[in-house]
């Protein structure tokens, strides 16, 4: 690959992850200002392709939508999220078929699965749901066996694994409308956004060449590699703590940290907070939880962020030791302001500024681990990472 071609997805895979980053923003925002449902056709909204702004498409949507009364100040937020979703997919998409330029046979199943997704939503909003799964299935399989097919574990390979991703991202879209924001699924849509920004962070830092150069660091990698996976449950818990209605379960004020409803052990139910599947038809918007189940699932999400301080306090500290001052520094920053939005959400009642910078401080956190993560690897071929 030639250097110019090299600086062609260096600069394009920097403009998804930012954008990926600005996606994930946006989608906290959209959630966590209960918007998720206020357009509840997908990917239309109340049948049109914006949403409805005049009083007749209003009084129609209405009629159509008796149970969802079109809120406006709410419709607009989601029907925009999937714009930034689809524009976000586009550029995913030229990303996966610039670096597989060089295989025909890779290229080919990037297009495969980028007709069989466009084929797909037309098929959906046509009635056909069977045929839609279907072309939606073969929209994943065709780009990941062209990942599988690239080997390696170079920049090339992830690109194409990350338009999989975010056809899969897609669905759980269409899916967190559909089945009426059932826990499960948002959570999940919130970890695929989170991926799908690492995976594009990860492709940038790779084609920007930041590895070592030597193998001093090789015996950090381990240890980073855990930290994700950490940083990974830990935004699961906080997924499924926003997606149950549960963030302020334990109260706010004087009394909701670092106790529970003023108290050290309050009454928790943590079976039924973590069940995964309830079923299909139930309107899970406010949330169907009592408060035990509620205060064990903010309990656990409590001791998850502790486990976390406590990991990358110390992993930041190895790192600084090994000579990685100002990546240590960015971490030991970036989780010492996440851990004040946590509490700040709790103490103050959950102000959407904060915890959307909550969620935004999170996808910087894994920014920074992966970062760290890049840094850590030997410097790879130029045949393997272009």
């Amino acid at each position: 690959m030639s250097a110019r071609q090299r600086k062609f997805l260096r600069w394009l895979s920097l403009l998804a992850a930012l954008f990926a980053f600005g996606l994930v923003m946006f989608g906290a925002f959209v959630r966590l200002s209960n918007a998720g449902l206020s357009c509840p056709d997908w990917p239309t909204c109340y049948g049109q392709v914006t949403w409805p702004q005049h009083a007749q498409a209003v009084a129609h949507a209405d009629a159509a939508f008796p149970d969802r009364p079109y809120e406006a100040h709410k419709a607009w937020r989601e029907q925009v999220h999937r714009f930034l979703a689809g524009t976000l997919g586009v550029l995913v998409l030229v990303l996966a078929l610039a670096a597989a330029w060089r295989d025909r046979r890779v290229r080919a199943m990037v297009v495969v699965g980028a007709a069989c997704a466009a084929v797909g939503v037309t098929m959906y909003m046509r009635g056909e749901h069977v045929f839609s799964s279907v072309l939606a299935g073969v929209a994943i399989a065709a780009p990941l066996s062209g990942a599988w097919r690239l080997g390696g574990s170079g920049a090339r390979r992830i690109s194409v694994l990350a338009f999989a991703v975010i056809v899969f991202q897609a669905m759980l879209g269409m899916w967190t409308v559909t089945l009426l924001l059932k826990p499960v699924v948002v959570t999940s849509h919130l970890l695929g956004g989170m991926l799908t920004f690492g995976l594009l962070s990860y492709v940038a830092l790779r084609f920007a060449g930041v590895a070592a150069p030597d193998q001093h660091l090789a015996a950090l990698r381990t240890l980073v590699v855990a930290g994700v996976v950490l940083l990974a449950c830990q935004i699961a818990l906080g997924g499924w703590t926003s997606s149950n209605y549960a963030a302020l379960a334990c109260g706010y004020g004087p009394g909701s940290f670092p106790q529970c409803l003023g108290q050290w052990a309050p009454p928790t139910d943590f079976h039924e907070g973590f069940i995964l599947w309830r079923g299909i038809g139930v309107n899970y918007e406010g949330g169907v939880l009592d408060m035990a189940a509620r205060s064990a699932i903010q309990i656990a999400h409590r001791i998850g962020a502790l486990v976390v301080f406590c990991y990358l306090g110390w992993l930041a500290f190895k790192a600084a030791s090994r000579g990685l001052r100002m990546h240590a520094l960015a971490i030991a920053l970036i989780l010492l302001a996440q851990v004040t939005l946590g509490i700040s959400n709790v103490y103050f009642g959950l102000p959407l500024p904060v915890a959307t910078a909550h969620n935004g401080v999170a996808a910087l956190l894994l920014f920074a681990l992966l970062a760290t993560l890049a840094r850590t690897q030997p410097a790879a071929p130029m045949s393997e990472e272009s």
